[in-house]
């Protein structure tokens, strides 16, 4: 197996206007990284990751998804192949807590004692209280919510992760709480994560590689040691507007 999960070679994306969004994008997520997308709104980032699970298509270029370019993979199957958690969460309302968890091993014709098994094992590694299965989304805290969210992701043990800005929505403490956990649970389960924030700072606590976008170009692809003493002129644009190098706490 190539030892990137994912590779955008010269990947553009343009609407039907003819507007580029992504423009010439050559990079890479290592497997079991959790490459961070960062920039600020309208950079591209999150056309990039929707790309890679084919919710958009690329307009020139080529996107590999493990080894294989996407056009070659089965929409259903490639997705089916990747765990997507976004801010708004997404969750099904009318469906308990272990009912969102379990609809895609369900899809998949797991069998019922194997969907729950797996629905427990989550709940735990979300750090949830098993008795929140027979919940529902609006008796949930939001915090409580995007575990779910996360859960439901990594239901059916899929080897990449997409994540859009999964913790934006919440109050200071708490998205703390929950990046310090996803850590936690990546160090366990060691998935290839692309996972898109605005916040250098959450990059730079969850990061591998930091990747920064702008108008739609890559402009750094670093670790965060790197991209904190970085003397490209955007970076250091980036690291100013939130407050120097000094303040950046990005520890593990």
């Amino acid at each position: 197996m190539p030892d990137a999960a994912i590779e955008f070679r010269d990947v553009s994306y343009h609407l039907g206007d003819g507007r580029e969004i992504l423009q010439r994008l050559n990079l890479e997520a290592r497997r079991a990284e959790i490459l961070v997308l960062l920039g600020r709104s309208g950079s591209g980032k999150t056309t990039a990751l929707k790309l890679v699970n084919r919710l958009l298509e690329i307009s020139a270029g080529e996107l590999r998804v493990e080894g294989r370019p996407v056009a070659d993979w089965n929409p259903i199957e490639l997705r089916r192949h990747i765990g997507y958690a976004i801010q708004e969460v997404g969750l099904f309302p009318h469906y308990t807590v272990a009912r969102n968890i379990g609809l895609v091993p369900e899809i998949l014709d797991w069998p019922e004692e194997k969907i729950r098994q797996r629905t427990d094992e989550l709940l735990r590694l979300a750090g949830l209280n098993p008795e929140v299965r027979e919940r529902y989304p609006h008796q949930l805290s939001g915090g409580q919510r995007q575990r779910v969210g996360v859960a439901r992701a990594l239901a059916a043990d899929p080897p990449i992760l997409l994540m859009d800005e999964p913790f934006g929505a919440l109050d200071p403490l708490t998205r703390a709480d929950l990046q310090r956990e996803f850590l936690s649970l990546q160090r366990k389960l060691g998935k290839t994560v692309v996972f898109v924030t605005h916040d250098l700072n959450e990059a730079l606590l969850l990061g591998t590689r930091i990747a920064l976008l702008e108008a739609g170009r890559l402009v750094a692809a670093n670790t965060p040691e790197e991209f904190l003493g970085s003397s490209e002129p955007l970076v250091m644009k980036y690291v100013a507007a939130f407050g120097g190098s000094g303040s950046m706490r990005g520890t593990r």
